[in-house]
């Protein structure tokens, strides 16, 4: 398989020698079926030093600007995505994320490692954003464990806007399965659903760190641009 034959032949090796990740709780990825990872996002490169960290293949949904690049360089940039185990994911709403969300489902119920960032974007500033509904329906629905997972340091090494990495070390934290077994049948309740969530995002804040902050990342990512765009209107 090709993915496999990348992480152990050259994105590992590289990954290792460059970066020397260390991790903590590898005992507490399940050595089958299916359960989803559950990590802040703080670099676009969270995708490849998580995937090498962990034995098993790891599937992710990625955001879905990376498989429609014009051009050669977006047609390279969606097939290294496709072939790193990454799905597209629409974050529109509606049945466009309903059908992404059905992919993960079946990664899932094959038995997979589902990776997800609940934020649903990068963190603009290094907080922990406040987490999206659609990993607590995929772990309902699927009756699966969420894995709480903690990068540190990641967002040093490839800033946002930053095209090449900074070669400096990562880390990554791996909690222990979060059980959502009593909110079986449930899967379609939103109070639920944020119930499960917010669980998920304090188990990421616990072993990350990272001061929360309760509105979504993306609400503040938009607020910046806006800023930034008047503030090119009006410079000083």
């Amino acid at each position: 398989m090709f993915y496999q034959f990348m992480k152990r032949f050259i994105v590992g090796p590289l990954v290792n020698v460059l970066f020397r990740p260390w991790v903590k709780g590898l005992e507490n990825i399940p050595e089958s079926g299916g359960a989803i990872l559950a990590s802040n996002h703080l670099s676009v490169s969270d995708s490849i030093f998580l995937p090498v960290a962990v034995s098993r293949p790891v599937i992710f949904l990625a955001k879905m600007d990376y498989f429609t690049g014009k051009g050669p360089k977006g047609r390279i940039t969606a097939w290294f995505f496709r072939m790193i185990n990454q799905i597209p994911m629409d974050r529109s709403g509606g049945a466009a994320s309903a059908h992404s969300l059905g992919a993960g489902a079946q990664a899932l119920a094959d038995g997979s490692l589902l990776g997800i960032y609940p934020e649903g974007t990068r963190s603009p500033d290094g907080r922990l954003y406040r987490g999206k509904l659609g990993v607590a329906k995929l772990a309902l629905e699927a009756g699966v464990p969420v894995i709480p997972i903690a990068m540190i340091g990641t967002d040093k090494v490839q800033p946002i806007g930053k095209r090449l990495p900074n070669i400096r070390r990562v880390g990554m934290i791996i909690g222990e399965p979060l059980d959502f077994s009593r909110y079986a049948g449930m899967s379609e309740d939103r109070f639920v659903q944020r119930s499960v969530v917010d669980e998920i995002m304090y188990a990421i804040m616990r072993l990350s760190g990272q001061e929360y902050a309760d509105t979504y990342a993306a609400t503040v990512k938009a607020q910046l641009d806006a800023e930034r765009r008047e503030a090119g209107k009006h410079p000083k």
